[in-house]
């Protein structure tokens, strides 16, 4: 805001900016909607088993993840975000959240269009965004200190978040550490994301209104975000066995990982995490 080049501009957009969240807030033109949940859960090789309750006699679901398989330095592990669970004989828990802010903001969108008002419009969007990995950022501070309370975090400034000074983490399907998108299905199952939040699911598994994120809470003091990297061959065949689904369909949706050439070659689905 106080480069003596780009200062100005920048100013005048954050002011703007300011505008733009403030008629929202004031008028309530968006609709924040959430639903998290906290479930047993143990490792299972490279699997997360999700238990009915702390009895844990009852499954309800498998998350699958991804191991890295790229040559490491001495001491430094393949990560999977299995590794983040404990395994079975050991409680432990993991968290499954889905947030938006997007309600309202097609329509907000509209109306500054019909004005032709194409700024406010992208204004709109990009605050909708922004307000939407606020309420990540707000749920998974609340699942820590108060609804869970693994993380006794006292207070932290704004940078201390930015910086993520806090224990735990929140990977989404289709990010770095795990890139399938098609593990959204089991978080729209369990916490029926559809009706608790009315976020839904594209043919392609992008998120509808796509102001919104959903993902995955974990506890591990050493939790970590990583780069899964590039795939081989073997653990397709493997992940495939693992979700019950055919290695092509597999390679289909992780088809920007792979390190080799797919036996039946097609197109990369159109995602948006």
């Amino acid at each position: 805001l106080e480069d003596p080049i780009r200062g100005e501009a920048a100013r005048s957009l954050f002011s703007d900016g300011t505008r733009v969240l403030d008629q929202i807030v004031k008028e309530r033109l968006l609709r924040p909607k959430g639903v998290f949940g906290l479930f047993p859960s143990n490792r299972e090789g490279d699997d997360i088993e999700i238990w009915k309750d702390d009895e844990r006699m009852e499954r309800l679901a498998k998350l699958h993840t991804l191991r890295q398989q790229s040559t490491k330095s001495t001491g430094r592990p393949n990560r999977a975000l299995a590794d983040f669970v404990a395994p079975k004989g050991v409680p432990d828990y993991v968290g499954l959240f889905a947030v938006t802010t997007g309600h309202g903001t097609a329509e907000l969108v509209q109306q500054y269009e019909k004005e032709h008002d194409d700024f406010n419009a992208i204004m709109v969007k990009a605050i909708s965004d922004r307000l939407a990995e606020a309420f990540t950022e707000y749920l998974h501070q609340q699942i820590r200190t108060m609804f869970w309370g693994f993380g006794a975090e006292g207070d932290l400034s704004n940078q201390d978040l930015i910086g993520e000074k806090y224990v735990g983490i929140r990977p989404a399907p289709g990010y770095p550490a795990q890139p399938d998108h098609t593990e959204k299905e089991i978080i729209w199952q369990l916490l029926d994301v559809a009706d608790s939040a009315d976020i839904h699911l594209t043919e392609n598994f992008a998120m509808s209104p796509a102001a919104s994120v959903c993902g995955i809470v974990f506890s591990h003091p050493q939790a970590e975000y990583f780069n899964v990297g590039q795939l081989g061959r073997d653990q397709i065949e493997d992940y495939a066995s693992r979700k019950g689904r055919s290695e092509a369909e597999m390679e289909r949706w992780l088809a920007p990982r792979l390190n080799y050439e797919p036996r039946v070659p097609s197109t990369v689905p159109d995602l948006v995490p």
